[in-house]
C-alpha cells in the first residue's frame, strides 16, 4: 500500500479555463470560472480553526459525496447552489455572495454548548437554557446559535439581536435563513433516524446570489455535524456514561488529550499512521451508515490529474 501522504489528495494547483480567482480554504480548494464556483474537497483536516499537519486519505471524496446526497435531498426545501459533480472530490455550482454568519443548530446539550453550561452560563447566543441539563440531553426544541464568520482564527457566537441591530444580515433575510435552518435540520433529523442515528447538532452556510437566497458549501458531513448512534442512546443517558459518536469529535479529543485545543503557544501534534487510518476508516463509516451505499474507494494515484481531468471536460461541455 501507498505512503499515507501519496494516497492523499493535499492540494490543488490547477488553472482552469476562465478561471479568474482561487482561494484555498482549510480543506477545500476553490476555483471561480465566470459565475460559477468549482470547489474541490481536499483530504485535509481541520479542528479548533486550524488545519492539521497529516491528511486523511478518502476524506474528501467522503465529505463530497454525503454532501452531495443531502443537497439532493433537500433540494425542494431551499435552493442550492449545486451544478454538477463532475469528479467524486469536485463540485461545480453557482457563486453567490455569503452570508457573514454561520447558521449553526444544536438539538442536544453537546459539544461547545455542553461546555458553554458546564461553565455555569445559562445563555448561547441570547437563548435561554433550562436548568437541570445533562451533557448530551435533548432540547426541548433545537436552538440556533449563530456564529460570526472569521477569515482566520476562531468564529465567535453571536445572537440573533446582534446580528440584526449591527446590520450583519437585514432582518428579513435572517428571519428567512432561520426558516430554512429549521427546515433543514428536521428533514437531517428524519434522515439520520432512518439510518440508526441522531443528527445532534449541525451548521448551513447561505449565500445571495441576483436577489436569491442559495444554501451553500456543504450539509449534514461528519465536519459540519454530530452524529450519535440512536440503539442505547437512551440506556447510556440514563447511565451518565459517554455516548457512541459518528463525528469527528473524536479527532478533538485525540488532540485535546495530546495538549492542543488551538490556544497560543500550543505545539499541534501530528497524528501516527494508525490514527490517521483510523480516522479515514471512520469517514467511510459515517459515509456508508447515512447513503446506505457501498463506499467506492477512488484510486489514490494520480489524484490531482484525475480530478483537473474531469473539471475541464466538464467546463468545455459546457462552454
Amino acid at each position: 500500500m501507498l505512503p499515507i501522504e501519496d494516497r492523499a489528495l493535499i492540494e490543488t494547483d490547477f488553472n482552469l479555463p476562465g478561471q479568474t480567482r482561487f482561494y484555498r480554504g482549510k480543506v477545500r480548494d476553490v476555483y471561480t470560472v465566470g459565475d460559477q464556483l468549482v470547489m474541490v474537497a481536499s483530504d485535509r483536516i481541520s479542528s479548533f480553526d486550524h488545519v492539521l499537519p497529516r491528511p486523511i486519505p478518502n476524506k474528501g471524496q467522503v465529505l463530497n459525496q454525503i454532501a452531495a446526497y443531502f443537497l439532493a435531498a433537500t433540494a425542494d426545501l431551499v435552493p442550492n447552489w449545486v451544478i454538477a459533480h463532475p469528479d467524486p472530490n469536485a463540485t461545480v455550482g453557482h457563486a453567490c455572495t455569503p452570508y457573514p454568519v454561520e447558521m449553526v443548530i444544536r438539538g442536544y446539550c453537546t459539544g461547545h454548548a455542553w461546555r458553554t453550561y458546564r461553565d455555569g452560563h445559562r445563555e448561547l447566543c441570547g437563548v435561554a437554557l433550562p436548568e437541570g441539563l445533562r451533557e448530551n440531553d435533548p432540547f426541548l426544541q433545537p436552538i440556533i446559535t449563530p456564529a460570526t464568520k472569521a477569515e482566520e482564527g476562531h468564529d465567535e457566537d453571536i445572537s440573533r439581536e446582534d446580528i440584526i441591530k449591527k446590520g450583519i444580515v437585514p432582518e428579513s433575510e435572517y428571519l428567512e435563513l432561520e426558516k430554512y435552518t429549521r427546515a433543514l435540520f428536521k428533514k437531517g433529523t428524519q434522515m439520520a433516524a432512518e439510518r440508526g442515528l441522531i443528527l445532534v447538532d449541525t451548521k448551513y452556510e447561505f449565500g445571495k446570489k441576483d436577489g436569491k437566497i442559495y444554501l451553500i458549501d456543504e450539509i449534514h458531513t461528519p465536519d459540519s455535524s454530530r452524529y450519535f448512534y440512536q440503539e442505547g442512546y437512551t440506556d447510556r443517558q440514563k447511565r451518565g456514561v459517554r455516548q457512541q459518536q459518528l463525528s469527528k469529535e473524536f479527532v478533538r479529543e485525540w488532540l485535546m488529550k495530546n495538549g492542543f485545543q488551538g490556544k497560543v503557544g500550543q505545539v499541534m501534534p501530528a497524528m501516527p499512521d494508525e490514527f490517521v487510518e483510523t480516522v479515514s476508516q471512520r469517514y467511510i463509516e459515517l459515509y456508508e451508515i447515512l447513503t446506505g451505499k457501498e463506499f467506492q474507494r477512488m484510486d489514490g494515484e494520480n489524484m490531482k490529474n484525475r480530478i483537473e481531468e474531469n473539471i475541464r471536460t466538464y467546463l468545455n461541455t459546457v462552454e
